[in-house]
């Protein structure tokens, strides 16, 4: 009963706060592993008198700056595809619903960030730019170098993890929660809505990668 009451909590929160909250956080973590830790290794040191310097500052800008931008995108083709999900199967779940629980489960991907910037301040504490760039807490890329992959593949090995693993539960327990149905019900909308999607995602961008 408490869990329910906490999901219930969770899920139905104000969408514009939890929004909010999300973009702030994310500044957050982005601020903290931009400045102090990718502006701190060897490679943009020696860049940072050079013009790839200024062009690196202005990535990390443009980064703060689309943050509430893509994160608007991502919810709206992700609650987008949940919706779908759940009307062919059947089941009224509205898009602001599926809108919501997108939002709440894009907080998962706070943690790996936030593993990510632990793991550079107490356990690999002079890293180089490829190996931040290139490190992903629990995903298929620890298992090969960054520097000796395809880079069509760096994404997609970056993209196998836990904590997509994890994002699925959350989707699941948020349609869950909103249909009122038994979750096996709503692990299958999700399995084939947005993890479906996710895959061909995945292969398309492999194809296309130039």
């Amino acid at each position: 009963m408490e869990t329910s009451l906490t999901s219930k909590s969770f899920f139905s929160a104000d969408k514009k706060l939890t929004f909010l909250l999300l973009c702030l956080s994310t500044y957050v973590v982005l601020y903290i592993k931009i400045v102090l830790i990718e502006n701190e290794t060897a490679a943009f040191e020696f860049l940072a008198d050079r013009p790839e310097g200024g062009l690196l500052q202005a990535i990390a800008a443009i980064r703060f700056l689309s943050v509430p931008l893509i994160y608007l995108w991502k919810f709206t083709v992700i609650g987008f595809i949940i919706w779908v999900g759940s009307f062919m199967w059947g089941y009224r779940v509205t898009f602001s619903q599926c809108w919501g629980i997108a939002i709440v489960s894009e907080f998962v991907f706070l943690v790996p960030e936030l593993i990510k910037i632990f793991w550079y301040f107490f356990i690999d504490t002079d890293p180089t730019y490829a190996d931040v760039r290139g490190f992903y807490p629990l995903s298929l890329m620890n298992l090969f170098s960054y520097e000796d992959i395809d880079t069509r593949y760096a994404y997609p090995l970056r993209a196998l993890n836990v904590f997509e693993l994890v994002y699925w539960y959350v989707l699941i327990t948020g349609v869950h929660h909103f249909a009122r149905k038994k979750k096996d019900v709503a692990a299958l909308i999700v399995l084939t809505s947005y993890v479906l999607l996710f895959f061909f995602w995945l292969w398309f961008y492999i194809i296309v990668y130039k």
